[in-house]
């Protein structure tokens, strides 16, 4: 069986196809569109005739519909968990968790469309404007072109086509080529909730199916998740569109010797390998108080040890399949670099059938691939320290910079790196894998650009207009 892209409000056949692949068995799932970039010509026309449309529906209908997604969601929440599974690998325990997430998401953004508003502006501070009143609304954009990555094929999709209904805005979306299955059961959720049907066009492809969405002059914003040397062109091909870029990083955790280590432990063994490392705020670098670095490695080894690999459709799986073949090589060729380097491997370090082994290691520097680059993999190192001081700067000390980890009882030292930390968000007492959708979620340096998080989402994909009278 055949998939359809969604295109004009119809279920559309594509003009090419491609086999989309199951990571944990390597069978053939199914085939799907390879939407050329007439095909992608065809479903921003219709966006524009969409947008007419929802533009014009009060914020109330707009909140309804996110609302009757969200309620439709937990109604198929197995079937989509399981369509999870299939095209990408994940674990049952995650993917059900993230469908609940996405449930949450559309319910957010159904509560955020009926708080879009402006504020008064005091023009009477301002010399010879004494007699003006001023105030501005938030209106929407247009056309939106969201693209998306694998690894949270249903939540990541959430995260742009809500807030983008949300603010009455039409939606070009381009699924990650290996999960396009999810957000196709989505489109179908969407009509069915009372979306007008031109104002959703989703096309399913490769990366010159999204690159001829970037191109086109009549979308008003692109947003994207993905890798920076993809981010960094898609910005240079976007020509006077605003573009958000959410973009990754390798976000490190230090752990003082007053915190509650056993909590350390354990949340920091989730922040490392849930989803098999394949996570934006994956915990890839453990900063340890050399008072504690022994007793930590020794319970934090112990943990990962313990760690099942195998079915990702097992509810007892812990470590499912990386995504491809390539993502097992890459990390594999990362680790053999690092061993080569003076790096020492505690658990873990062999890659085969498409799964990686949970892996933990010391001794490493910080010019090695996995400390300084993104292995989104389930790769973890420990790195110890002498000084709180130290640690931030060894966080600081890298490209990215979308989230940090700190455990500690002292608020001072807390307060110290929130002003110190170049990242989007520090969070105290646990890993930086820690999100809820309603915060505002972004990063800088090469984590990117904007932030999301719906009401945050909401603003980036809103033009700002002021009315001043003259009384």
């Amino acid at each position: 069986m055949k998939e359809k892209m969604l295109i004009g409000g119809q279920w559309t056949d594509g003009s090419e196809y491609f086999p989309l692949i199951n990571p944990y068995n390597d069978e053939v799932v199914t085939e799907v569109p390879l939407a050329s970039e007439e095909e992608v010509e065809k479903a921003v026309t219709s966006a524009l005739r969409g947008f007419k449309e929802i533009s014009a529906l009060p914020s109330h209908k707009r909140a309804d519909i996110l609302l009757n997604v969200s309620y439709a969601l937990i109604e198929n929440k197995e079937n989509i968990t399981h369509t999870i599974v299939k095209e990408s690998g994940k674990p049952l325990k995650y993917a059900t968790g993230e469908v609940g997430r996405a449930a949450e998401t559309f319910r957010f953004a159904s509560e955020e469309t009926k708080r879009i508003h402006g504020e008064t502006i005091p023009m009477g501070a301002s010399k010879g404007s004494e007699n003006r009143m001023a105030f501005y609304e938030r209106f929407p954009m247009g056309i939106i072109g969201a693209i998306t990555p694998f690894n949270f094929p249903i939540n990541l999709v959430a995260h742009k086509v809500a807030p983008a209904i949300a603010a009455g805005n039409a939606i070009v979306l381009k699924p990650a080529e290996q999960t396009p299955l999810t957000a196709l059961k989505l489109g179908k959720i969407l009509i069915h909730a009372g979306l007008p049907p031109e104002a959703i066009n989703i096309v399913t492809g490769d990366g010159t199916t999204g690159a001829a969405l970037v191109r086109d002059e009549r979308l008003q914003m692109i947003t994207f998740t993905g890798s920076p040397p993809v981010g960094r062109e898609i910005k240079a091909r976007a020509g006077m569109k605003k573009v958000t870029l959410e973009l990754g990083s390798n976000s490190g955790v230090i752990i003082e010797p007053d915190a509650d280590i056993d909590a350390a432990v354990d949340r920091s063994v989730m922040g490392a390998f849930a989803n098999s490392g394949q996570v934006c705020i994956s915990l890839q670098r453990i900063y340890l108080h050399r008072e504690i670095y022994n007793s930590f490695r020794d319970r934090f080894v112990e943990k990962v040890r313990a760690l099942k690999c195998g079915d990702p459709m097992s509810p007892e799986t812990d470590i499912g399949p990386l995504i491809d073949k390539d993502a097992v090589k890459k990390t594999g060729e990362w680790l053999k670099e690092a061993v080569r380097e003076g790096a020492r491997i505690l658990c873990g370090g062999k890659g085969e059938n498409g799964f990686f082994e949970p892996t933990v290691l010391d001794n490493t520097s910080r010019d090695m691939k996995v400390i300084c680059g993104e292995v989104f993999a389930p790769v973890v190192s420990l790195i110890p320290y002498d000084s709180f001081d130290e640690a931030l700067g060894e966080v600081n000390d890298s490209i990215y910079g979308l989230q940090a980890g700190v455990y500690t009882n002292d608020i001072n030292k807390a307060f110290n790196a929130f002003k110190t930390l170049d990242v989007g968000g520090v969070i105290i007492n646990d890993v930086p894998t820690y999100r809820a959708d309603h915060m505002p979620y972004g990063g800088v340096k090469e984590s990117g650009t904007g932030r999301e998080g719906l009401r945050y989402a909401i603003e980036e994909m809103t033009e700002l207009k002021t009315m001043i009278f003259n009384l």
